[in-house]
């Protein structure tokens, strides 16, 4: 899914998972997102949320840096086969971003993403645009996370 030529509207990729701990979900509510239920067990069971959770904010950037990892590994594997990696584009936004559910310590997080549409750029000459949907889901198969991005590709 690098080469514009070979992305495929209607593929999906894993993008990994990750198991959010207590320690990971203190540490990032903490730093970025101190709000009660991030940050004590007991007001958190007291909150709508029913338990320690994690932030959305941490969901979601745990999901960036599986799509990253991925697509770095992808550009390795180009480039060890002896083809020439092509610049991956910047991201013009995101669409429609959503938390159905909390993830708790202990859950472990499924990340996928998948490719819905692809059209050139109308007024940036020798780009695509990627369409993609992201989802995440939990180990009981419940989504937890998700969202719609673009992201600028270039053709060549």
């Amino acid at each position: 899914m690098i080469y514009w030529d070979s992305i495929e509207v209607g593929r999906e990729f894993a993008l990994g998972t990750h198991l959010f701990t207590k320690e990971a979900i203190l540490r990032f509510a903490a730093a970025y997102d101190p709000q009660p239920f991030h940050l004590d067990e007991d007001r958190a069971r007291a909150s709508l949320l029913g338990g320690l959770c994690a932030s959305g904010w941490h969901t979601a950037a745990v999901g960036m840096r599986l799509n990253i990892e991925t697509r770095h590994a992808a550009l390795k594997a180009l480039a060890e086969a002896g083809h020439p990696v092509p610049a991956l584009g910047p991201s013009p936004g995101v669409r429609n971003l959503r938390w159905p559910r909390p993830v708790f310590a202990g859950d472990t997080i499924a990340y996928f993403m998948t490719v819905t549409e692809k059209r050139l750029s109308k007024s940036r000459p020798g780009l695509g645009i990627i369409e993609s949907t992201t989802r995440a889901q939990n180990q009981d198969g419940e989504p937890v996370f998700g969202f719609e991005a673009s992201v600028f590709q270039p053709l060549g």
